[in-house]
């Protein structure tokens, strides 16, 4: 063989080798994928969190698979803010993200998301459903405040929920995204908007086993959001009179600072509503707690079908907790356990299982470094947080002391700033407001639900003094500016919203 004949011969075997190395290195099997499923407005009142009474065992099967955390906290408890904290790994006062209608990209434009990291490793970053934040349910069927650098493909489904509206049961005639409302819907599960996000997501799943390319494949929930809808079998799981009536929260109010009341007290319509309603809207939202389970599980069975399971690491959560009348409360945005602690559970290989972490804190946005690290990715500089790898894959002991939320109310007419911190055993709360200074401390050793506020209790007075402190550096910490981040712009406004048209028979969004 001639000289020029050998140089072309390993000319074409430099090549060939090259490409299998690139082909290996972007459709890799060995590296691991992430499923990554989000519910909307789903608090901890599920089976394996110690509520027999509420039928969720697909996501009690998960939890028996893999570690469940039971002390998991929002850094904002309201779908916005906490969706961008969660998707950037970095606090509230960094994204400078506090309102609903915020694209990512107004207040950091430079800032590498959590999908959008996982695109520059070759991945498929798909997102099916709410992921960002939506208006739920005005924009289902629409890409609502979705971040388009953060995906290579996306999903809205719009389902028989969002077409029936006009059939809602609701508290208040005048319908908004905020309004307590219910319907038992007619027809399947597959009719649904989040039943079909769950037929979308499965599809993805067969596409992925067989062309064995790698994923992050974001499964949003937009139940048990409001309007609570679900088909009449998962409403015949419960009966209405079986559901119990909180406190109406009134002697509790007593008890606190102006701000944090009106924390709970925003919305007039859902004050002090007769015990009948409060039982049929409980009953309701348990039903499509039921039915968002049934959705979780179709889905997890897929991804064992397919043998992906094997290289698929899952994350299930929440963007925040809910109040279910306790304190007199409805929803979302207060700085108490129920609004700010959320279920997470995560499994998948080398991830340890039936594994319980009770009492340690645990942060949302710890989830970017720790796919980070369960991935063999390197973290981006900007990223906040603390990474679970070592204790989901070992029995190492958790890094984290508190968890860190806040949250902004309209409270006399200014606005009032509240931080909290949730430790293993305590809460301490702080309001700022007209340049006065209110705190409040809760046991969770004798007071799990938070009723008794021991602020001004002497034999409390060290600790309360103790977790101050920790939370001013909290606070400190969590205002700075992270090397990395890029630009970082203050005050920027939410897009605008028409106002909604009343017709007749329903409201036109």
């Amino acid at each position: 063989m001639g000289i020029n004949n050998k140089k072309i011969l390993i000319i074409i075997i430099c090549f060939l080798v090259s490409n299998i190395i690139n082909a290996n290195s972007e459709n890799n099997p060995k590296k691991l994928n992430v499923l990554f499923i989000i519910a909307d407005d789903l608090n901890c009142d599920i089976g394996v969190y110690g509520s027999p009474d509420v039928f969720t065992p697909n996501i009690d099967k998960l939890a028996s698979q893999g570690v469940l955390f039971e002390n998991a906290h929002v850094q904002y408890p309201l779908c916005g803010p906490s969706r961008v904290s969660l998707m950037t790994g970095l606090y509230p006062d960094q994204t400078k993200s506090k309102e609903l209608r915020l694209y990512v990209r107004q207040t950091i434009p430079d800032v590498i998301t959590l999908g959008q990291r996982f695109i520059m490793e070759k991945y498929n970053s798909i997102r099916v459903g709410k992921v960002y934040h939506y208006h739920n349910p005005r924009d289902i069927g629409t890409s609502g405040h979705d971040d388009h650098f953060t995906w290579d493909q996306t999903v809205n489904p719009y389902g028989r929920d969002k077409i029936e509206e006009y059939k809602l049961n609701k508290v208040k005639e005048n319908f908004d995204g905020a309004t307590l409302s219910w319907l038992e819907s007619e027809g399947s599960d597959n009719e649904q908007t989040d039943g079909i996000g769950a037929d979308e997501t499965i599809k993805f799943l067969d596409k992925f086993s067989k062309s064995k390319e790698n994923f992050f494949l974001a499964f949003g929930l937009y139940r048990p959001h409001i309007p609570f809808v679900a088909p009449k079998k998962y409403f015949d799981l419960y009966e209405k009179d079986n559901m119990t009536v909180p406190s109406n929260g009134d002697e509790f109010l007593k008890t606190i600072s102006a701000p944090a009341a009106k924390s709970l007290r925003a919305r007039k319509e859902q004050i002090n509503l007769d015990n009948s309603t409060i039982r049929t809207v409980k009953e309701a939202y348990y039903s499509t707690t039921s039915f968002v389970d049934a959705q979780i599980g179709r889905v997890l069975d897929k991804l064992k079908e397919t043998g992906l399971d094997k290289n698929t690491i899952v994350v299930f959560t929440s963007d925040h907790g809910y109040h279910l009348g306790e304190k007199g409360h409805w929803q979302k945005q207060s700085l108490y356990d129920r609004a700010t602690r959320v279920p997470l559970i995560i499994s998948g290989p080398g991830i340890l299982s039936n594994k319980r972490i009770k009492n340690s804190p645990v942060e949302l946005l710890d989830l970017y470094k720790t796919l980070m690290d369960l991935t063999g990715m390197s973290t981006p500089e900007f990223v906040q947080g603390h990474s679970l790898k070592n204790i989901l894959t070992s029995n190492s002991k958790p890094i984290r002391k508190s968890a860190l939320s806040e949250l902004r109310v309209y409270s006399d007419g200014s606005l009032a700033q509240g931080y909290s911190i949730k430790t293993n055993r305590y809460r301490l709360t702080r309001w700022l407001h007209k340049d006065e200074r209110y705190l409040e401390l809760y046991d969770h050793k004798y007071d799990f639900n938070e009723n008794k506020n021991l602020v001004y209790e002497d034999n409390y007075s060290r600790v309360r003094d103790s977790l101050d402190i920790i939370l001013t550096k909290r606070i400190e910490e969590a205002q700075n500016k992270p090397n990395g981040l890029g630009r970082q712009f203050e005050n920027a406004k939410p897009t605008f919203e028409p106002a909604r048209i009343q017709s007749s028979k329903k409201t036109i969004f």
